[in-house]
């Protein structure tokens, strides 16, 4: 294995049985094109990846898409129907004490011991763990000062907000000191603020050197965390990139708007090198480009030999929102 790779997933498939057969008449396909064979759903379909160490990787898919399918199987809780996962150097079902002792998993649909205040809960956490007393307290009163939660340490968990649980489930998460942590729509249904302390943590812990997984079907929160992105979409990985990667995938999105004092031929701005297309809408000039730095600057040079006054100019980059609807629709649209 190669000492960089933190996670290696390898032809990973989840086959579930179907209680629809009944409804489809040929049986290949159900509604949402999940294929069907033997009575059998594949909720996840030869899925292969590397997660590098210390990166925070995102696999992103609308709902249904197979993420938290596949985020259960990374983290032991569901066995594949075939392929392999390795967790730093270790099978994770021949392995799974070893390897389940260096993570820490944050479900999607999970809460925290309700009748446990917030403090016990992570003390708990520790016992589990073999944490001394004197260790696992500390800990405890850290993370949950860091977390903006130690003023609600002695309260139940069951008066917990949504992000007031999804934070503290993070620290109980974060209590063995893991060296890779798994995190199922972190920010989902949260409040602005709980999200915000959320990101500004991963980021925080990822600095340490933390290898971070994650899955969401929110582009936001994709595009500002994860250095790398699987996209998902039917159980299958659709494409594999970074961010800025995946946005210059949609070219069509790269354009400026420029505003001038008079008229100038399209024909002439269309020849220039950088310029793929101009069309004349609403008194602007709206010019798809190659790359919109080096468009703006033959653009200037072109209209200062013409004499042309610029009065405004607006750009515009391929957002991630734009390349995933892109590949989706490419790869024949959502489930």
């Amino acid at each position: 294995m190669n000492k960089l790779d933190a996670i290696i997933v390898e032809n990973l498939s989840k086959s579930f049985k179907s209680s629809k057969r009944k409804k489809f008449k040929n049986n290949s396909e159900n509604k949402n094109n999940f294929k069907i064979k033997n009575n059998l759903i594949k909720a996840a379909n030869d899925i292969s990846f590397k997660v590098k160490e210390g990166e925070i990787f995102g696999l992103l898919g609308p709902n249904g898409a197979g993420k938290t399918t596949t985020i259960r199987m990374m983290t032991g809780v569901l066995q594949p129907t075939l392929g392999n996962i390795s967790i730093y150097g270790y099978d994770l079902w021949k392995y799974s004490i070893s390897c389940k002792q260096i993570m820490g998993n944050v479900p999607e649909m999970a809460d925290a011991y309700l009748d446990l205040t917030g403090f016990q809960n992570l003390i708990y956490i520790g016992e589990i763990y073999n944490i001394s007393k004197k260790e696992r307290t500390r800990k405890a009163n850290y993370l949950l000062k860091k977390f903006e939660l130690y003023e609600k340490k002695d309260i139940k968990t069951k008066k917990y907000s949504k992000g007031m649980n999804q934070r503290l489930l993070l620290c109980m998460a974060l209590m063995n000191n893991p060296k890779i942590l798994f995190l199922d729509e972190p920010t989902s249904g949260l409040d602005v603020q709980s999200a915000r302390i959320i990101k500004e943590l991963i980021k925080d812990y990822n600095k340490q050197g933390m290898t971070i997984f994650l899955t969401t079907h929110d582009m936001e929160v994709a595009n500002e965390l994860c250095n790398r992105i699987a996209i998902i979409n039917q159980g299958k990985i659709i494409n594999l990139d970074t961010p800025e990667n995946l946005r210059n995938l949609t070219q069509k999105f790269q354009a400026i708007d420029c505003y001038l004092e008079e008229i100038v031929d399209i024909k002439e701005i269309t020849s220039l090198k950088a310029i793929k297309d101009v069309e004349f809408i609403n008194n602007r000039y709206h010019i798809i480009v190659d790359d919109v730095n080096d468009a703006i600057y033959e653009l200037i040079a072109y209209f200062k030999s013409k004499n042309v006054k610029l009065k405004q100019f607006n750009t515009y980059q391929p957002k991630l929102e734009d390349a995933f609807l892109e590949i989706i629709s490419e790869e024949g649209g959502l489930y």
